[in-house]
């Protein structure tokens, strides 16, 4: 039995979509930890994201910071409202690049794969950075856009002009022309600011691989378009290192469309990795070291966490990865998912010591979400139990799941 002194607790559950937030899933673990945990321990509650959807809404709870609204452009450059992330104090922002820059917001319309660009998201950019902020955390994701983050660079003052000296048009269409990019006109505060960037995939910029060929399709490319977009990326890649501000951190054309990640959101931080050192971040990493989940996590005997579905992609890049990465070799790590696609043996193997199911004998979806609060409260409970006691619990909470059914 482990030692019950000063216990130390954390609790960062993804949400559970069509169900609970993260933070609702964190409190009903949390109630049902406690039930199980003496006095003395110290329970640290982090509800997760891992960079995609939510992660905006998880960082500002962590900030105890409202978000903010301000008018900016869609892909197609319609005006639209954005939300964002600002602390004045730390002189931060965070921005989610879908907020300006997202698939739905152009679905009413024939996708624009060539001319569809990233210049709302710059705008955002450019406004917390006026605000003050030096530090920006860029979460990307479900973007419309395959520009290679030429148009968020225009609003922060960078200009791409052809052999002629003549502005190129906006998207990634036109970069196959790309002879110069001006630097000279960079707005103020632009040079001083980090950035970091979530990233969920190791896809190049270029290539069979990179940003065009794969996740060009999905905003609308044809197969003459990715051929167009592939190869004013890979111009992009080349005058990016001929630019003073990339060859002084030592990109080569070949090193900056090869780098892993630099394929996401378009290509979104090519320019932003080259011009200003760009930081590419796993999304949930980011997420952790945004709210403090990474220190916590340091010291936790136990963490417990909870998703809608494990599976093997809950082992690349998600919270679950994060988490079983992050931990020391000691710490214990529980899972509570909807639906588990792991087996015992593939659980063990990944470094996680229990994985419940949230209801057992419960057959239909609609009746899951309903009841997923009480049930992993019950699951937070189990959990702390084995971890105290590893025996066979399962028939115990179980019957307890069939009773609360009948009740129902």
């Amino acid at each position: 039995m482990p030692d019950l002194h000063s216990p130390v607790i954390v609790i960062a559950p993804d949400s559970f979509k069509g169900s609970l937030t993260a933070a609702d899933a964190a409190a009903a673990l949390e109630r049902g930890a406690r039930e199980m945990l003496p006095e003395t321990a110290t329970v640290l509650t982090f509800p997760m994201a891992d960079g995609g959807e939510g992660s905006l809404d998880t960082v500002l709870a962590a900030w105890l910071q409202p978000a903010l609204t301000l008018s900016t452009v869609d892909a197609i450059g319609r005006e639209c409202e954005a939300s964002y992330g600002f602390d004045l104090d730390a002189r931060r922002a965070v921005i989610e690049a879908a907020q300006a820059n997202g698939l739905p917001q152009v679905s009413d319309v024939p996708l624009q794969p060539l001319r569809a660009d990233t210049h709302g998201v710059g705008l955002i950019a450019a406004s917390a950075i006026a605000r003050g902020a030096r530090e920006i955390t860029l979460f990307v994701g479900g973007t419309a856009s395959t520009d290679g983050g030429t148009g968020l660079l225009r609003a922060l003052g960078v200009r791409f002009l052809n052999n002629e000296g003549i502005e190129l048009a906006t998207g990634g269409g036109d970069l196959t022309s790309l002879a110069t990019i001006d630097v000279s006109e960079l707005v103020d505060g632009a040079r001083e600011t980090s950035w970091r960037i979530a990233v969920d995939v190791t896809n190049p910029l270029t290539g069979e691989h990179g940003a065009a060929a794969v996740f060009g399709p999905q905003k609308g490319a044809s197969a003459s378009d990715v051929e167009l977009l592939d190869a004013g990326l890979t111009r992009l890649s080349k005058v990016l290192a001929e630019t003073t501000l990339a060859s002084e951190r030592g990109f080569s054309a070949a090193g900056i469309a090869a780098l892993p990640g630099m394929g996401a959101a378009g290509g979104i931080a090519a320019g932003l990795v080259a011009l200003f050192g760009a930081k590419l971040v796993p999304g949930a990493q980011l997420v952790a070291d945004a709210i403090g989940l990474s220190e916590a996590i340091k010291i936790a005997d136990v963490i417990l966490t909870g998703e809608g579905r494990l599976d093997h992609q809950s082992l690349d890049g998600k919270v679950v990865d994060y988490l079983r990465g992050a931990k020391n070799p000691t710490a214990w790590l529980a899972v509570v998912a909807g639906v588990n696609h792991l087996t015992p043996e593939e659980s063990a193997a990944a470094g996680i010591d229990l994985a419940l199911p949230l209801g057992t004998g419960i057959q239909s979806r609609k009746e899951l979400f309903q009841y997923a609060g009480p049930l992993l409260e019950a699951r937070g409970a189990h959990a702390i139990a084995e971890w105290l006691d590893p025996t066979d619990l399962d028939a115990e909470f179980d019957d307890a799941d069939a009773e609360h059914d009948e009740d129902a």
